[in-house]
């Protein structure tokens, strides 16, 4: 049975946030805010949440385009091949906040989820509560947005909404104020120039 926590982003209760992460633990899947959209969630060494997930996206999981989601920039090189100086320093300068950057996968990003192209998408949320998760839990998360089937509303914002949804198919439910429905402005780094992937929250006035 699936639960509806409701958790403070100013300050996140260090009981609640072990709950969360012993669910993950075991290998459950949470539904958790970000700074733009709610999205769906399991810890990235768990191929079987990671699967299910997938499903209730009618997609394979190498195929998913799941982003990382991280506690700091320290965490890059646990997961990335190597990036240099003014891609470092781009980064730091607009995360946390609504960005995604694609990054070349090292051999730690697990089979399972690693594109063909061996490529990870990392993010840095600018929300307290999954990045007081992801340092607690010790490594990233692995996280999807949750698209809305009303075509006049793409992201389904109202996390109790999202519960009535998929509270037989999730253990956590997050609720941490209502959502964005604008996701991430997604941008890929893999190769000599930046491409804009998506234009979302993140504003493109950073180069």
């Amino acid at each position: 049975m699936s639960i509806l926590l409701r958790i403070h982003p100013d300050n996140p209760n260090p009981r609640q946030i072990a709950t969360v992460i012993e669910c993950l633990n075991d290998g459950g899947i949470i539904i958790c805010p970000t700074d733009t959209v709610y999205g769906l969630g399991c810890d990235i060494f768990k191929s079987k949440a990671i699967e299910k997930i997938a499903r209730m996206k009618g997609i394979k999981p190498e195929k998913a385009n799941f982003s990382f989601l991280c506690h700091d920039l320290g965490q890059l090189s646990d997961f990335t091949k190597p990036i240099n100086n003014n891609l470092f320093k781009l980064m730091k300068r607009v995360l946390p906040g609504p960005y995604t950057f694609i990054l070349e996968a090292n051999n730690t990003v697990p089979k399972y989820i690693q594109s063909k192209k061996k490529t990870v998408g990392i993010r840095i949320p600018d929300n307290n509560i999954p990045v007081e998760i992801v340092r607690r839990l010790g490594h990233p998360i692995m996280s999807t947005s949750i698209h809305d089937e009303d075509e006049l509303i793409e992201y389904t914002t109202d996390p109790e909404l999202i519960f009535e949804k998929y509270e037989d198919q999730v253990d956590i439910v997050i609720n941490g104020g209502f959502g964005g429905n604008l996701a991430s402005t997604v941008l890929d780094c893999t190769g000599s120039e930046i491409v804009i992937l998506r234009e979302g929250l993140g504003s493109l006035d950073i180069f």
